[in-house]
């Protein structure tokens, strides 16, 4: 189930409501804000301050390997936005709720709703159990506005305050129900600040001295489950008012405090200290004062460091110690505070092992030294982590072929078989789409090397140590610099668990499109396919070959073309991180790329050529100009057109192979000049005024023959003088387009030698040249 979307600026939380309720779930992983999904991710140091690959290609994070994985509990590091909802752990005592069932062990909340004063707060008080207030969170509208404006609050909020001054550690005069109305409040508020107003001084006083006396209640401090179920939503309510500077000494008590002897709910509380830390870290311009506290009291970090080593035993990946602890890491982002922290992350860094169980703080926290302290490895002692977890993280090596080998983290016999079988047939089908040009003059990446981590977390987990990426994303394509000999290409990928027992690497065949793009299409490495948009290419060659190869059909990109929200003038300048909105941002990427590429392909095979062959030229001002001028706005009201009815009612009709005017292999004959049947010659070239000329024998019987030019620099026109040598003056045949991509189809050829010839209009060189019969 995907999770809620709530303002980012001052999210709150919902209740703990347990399995019957909001269940959303999440990954304890290292997660980087750097680069969106969807957005190309930046070159950066590795542990060994070594510069990254430049060629960076992010994979769209599935939904599905966060939401549909109930091992782990949520973390909000895991998305740009707060979750409203935690699953509370399996060790909390949490009453189950259902609406139904609120209706009859609550009655009816229109009490609460409409009432004020003293009124208020006794029908808070009748309220026979503190989830009976879990349905307040979801008002809206006048009910919203009634329960929730500023008076109400302050009137709970007070009402808390003088409660709190005979709290007996427990709910027995219900206190627990003003703390989840309050919370209730902020998060309505959040949602509905149109309707419910604002929140101002008058309020902030008034929950400061609510928090204030409850904290100082000494019971708030008994270690037992009946003050935890009150104070994991007091601890909640810090967060909530964005108080989380004031209430320091709290977070200090409990992490000085806490043992694993802590009882259910008072572990939760624990928990719960994770987003005031989190938050409080985050808040822009330090609106918490959560850093401002520390760099008071800077003695809170080396109680937190203690809270871990103290708590070691407990390390077991998603326990409450892993969850908090390795927020420390967030304390490298304060300057005050790097001195101070940088002796106490070495020691845990390499305190606990860096796989199995304890692995989620050691690498959780090796890695916010790669984000705030970056370049500074040696301090930690971790320069080489990334060498010494890979022969154990990813221990399985095989090769499919020459040109093809696989690292893995945990992959069977069969499943390494059927993915080499995957991919040595797909770059059959890429050519069978793309034709077959050969590779791009100096493109040595000749091999690549798929890894698979077992899953999501395992990925997030080490693949920003062994292979220096982010891991805001659900795989990355390193491309590397392809003129570079010795450079590896390398798609890092893991498994979609979400979908086991089935067996899948996510986007495997997508990431093995960009590889073979990027080898036969794109001139260069990454940045320099970025100097103009190229992405409409990009991704929407990679979503049409995985779709084809895999016989399946793009659901979601033809539910998009109904809506007609682009024209294909527009796709040509999409750009990753486009859009403002990730997901809207992602739609235009994947499938409106899908669809440009898909129309193209289909009603413009010619103009692909064009594009491809100033591509493969790294002529990227000279394709930007074809597209958005030459092309510009012609074929909108055809696309749109197309997106209506072929789309509509051909689900966007089917992939067309390539004309066979591109051949697949090189000339063997020694002599240059000399062409077998089907085949192609590289690099050719000639000054203004000059020629390279060409000869092909053709037996009796040859129906056709098409001689085809691509690539390259200058221009060059194609002359055919049949049985004597072609030249301007003299020929049967021509094609003279600005370039160098020119055809000629001769029908009914005669026998024996015929010649053509390529003439040097301007200066050309680089030019493939190839003929086919037949």
């Amino acid at each position: 189930m995907p999770s809620f979307r709530i303002s980012k600026t001052r999210a709150r939380r919902l209740p703990v409501l347990g399995a019957a309720v909001f269940v959303t779930l999440g990954l304890l992983a290292p997660q980087s804000q750097a680069a969106p999904v969807g957005a190309a991710a930046p070159g950066g140091e590795n542990a060994r301050g070594t510069a990254a690959a430049p060629r960076s290609i992010p994979v769209p994070k599935s939904p599905h390997a966060i939401s549909d994985n109930p091992r782990f509990r949520l973390s909000s590091q895991d998305g740009a936005d707060e979750s409203p909802v935690a699953p509370a752990p399996a060790a909390a005592k949490v009453s189950k709720w259902s609406s139904a069932a609120a209706a009859d062990a609550c009655g009816d909340l229109s009490g609460v709703i409409n009432a004020t004063g003293s009124a208020l707060i006794q029908e808070l008080k009748n309220l026979p159990q503190i989830s009976c207030t879990y349905p307040l969170f979801n008002l809206t509208g006048e009910n919203a506005r009634k329960a929730f404006r500023e008076t109400q609050m302050v009137t709970v909020a007070n009402a808390l305050r003088d409660g709190s001054a005979t709290y007996a550690g427990n709910n027995s005069t219900s206190i627990g129900q003003l703390v989840l109305f309050l919370r209730a409040g902020y998060y309505v508020q959040d949602n509905n600040a149109d309707v419910v107003g604002d929140y101002g001084t008058v309020l902030e006083g008034a929950a400061r001295g609510a928090l204030d006396a409850f904290f100082a209640s000494p019971r708030s401090k008994d270690v037992t489950d009946a003050n935890g179920e009150i104070l994991n939503e007091v601890v909640t309510l810090i967060d909530s008012t964005h108080e989380a500077g004031r209430y320091a000494p709290v977070v200090e008590w409990m992490l000085g405090s806490y043992n694993g002897t802590w009882p259910g709910q008072m572990n939760l509380a624990m928990q719960h200290v994770e987003w005031v830390v989190e938050n409080g870290f985050k808040a822009e311009n330090d609106g918490r004062g959560w850093r401002a506290a520390l760099k008071a009291k800077p003695a809170i970090l080396d109680t937190w460091a203690g809270f871990i080593t103290r708590n070691g035993a407990q390390l077991n990946r998603l326990d409450v110690v892993s969850n908090v602890g390795r927020f420390l890491g967030y304390a490298l982002d304060v300057p005050e505070l790097k001195e101070r922290v940088r002796p106490l992350l070495k020691d845990l860094i390499n305190r606990y092992p860096n796989v199995g169980p304890t692995a989620p703080i050691t690498m959780n926290l090796g890695w916010y030294t790669r984000q705030y302290d970056r370049g500074n490895c040696a301090a930690y002692a971790i320069c080489d982590l990334g060498e010494r977890v890979l022969p154990a993280v990813l221990p399985i090596q095989h090769t499919c072929t020459p040109e093809l080998k696989i690292r893995a983290q945990d992959m069977s016999p069969d499943q390494l078989a059927s993915t080499c079988t995957s991919l040595v047939n797909q770059d059959a089908y890429f050519h069978r789409i793309i034709g077959d040009k050969g590779a791009i003059p100096g493109d040595v990446n000749t091999n690549l090397e798929v890894v698979v981590f077992d899953d999501y977390t395992q990925y997030a987990l080490y693949a920003w140590a062994i292979y220096n990426i982010d891991v805001d994303n659900g795989g990355m394509y390193e491309e590397g610099n392809p003129a570079v000999s010795g450079n590896q290409a390398r798609f890092i990928a893991h498994e979609a668990h979400w979908l086991r027992p089935d067996f899948q690497i996510w986007n495997l065949n997508h990431e093995y499109t960009h590889y073979l793009d990027g080898r036969y299409n794109m001139y260069g490495d990454f940045e320099a396919g970025m100097t103009t948009p190229t992405i409409w290419w990009v991704e929407g060659i990679a979503e049409n070959i995985s779709f084809g190869y895999r016989g399946e059909r793009n659901a979601d990109a033809i539910a998009e073309a109904g809506k007609k929200t682009y024209k294909i003038s527009d796709l040509f300048d999409t750009v990753y991180g486009q859009e403002q909105d990730p997901e809207v941002n992602s739609n235009r990427v994947y499938r409106w790329g899908f669809l440009a590429v898909r129309y193209m392909l289909q009603k413009h095979p010619a103009d692909v050529r064009t594009v491809l062959d100033k591509y493969r030229a790294g002529d990227w001002t000279g394709a930007r100009t074809f597209l958005k001028q030459t092309i510009g706005t012609r074929y909108d009201a055809d696309f749109a057109t197309w997106l209506t009815t072929d789309c509509a009612t051909d689900d966007c009709g089917p992939l067309p192979e390539a004309s066979a005017a591109a051949p697949a292999s090189l000339c063997t004959i020694s002599d240059p000049r000399q062409f077998d049947q089907n085949c192609r010659r590289d690099n050719l070239s000639a000054t203004t005024g000059n020629y390279s000329y060409h000869f092909v024998y053709l037996p009796a019987g040859v129906k056709q023959l098409t001689i085809t030019s691509s690539g390259g620099t200058g221009n060059a026109d194609l002359y055919y003088g049949g049985s004597s040598w072609a030249t301007t003056s003299g020929y049967q045949a021509k094609s003279t387009n600005a370039g160098n991509s020119e055809t000629l189809t001769i029908d009914n050829p005669p026998s024996g030698w015929v010649y053509f010839s390529l003439a040097a209009a301007q200066s050309f060189s680089g030019v493939s040249l190839s003929t086919q019969s037949k």
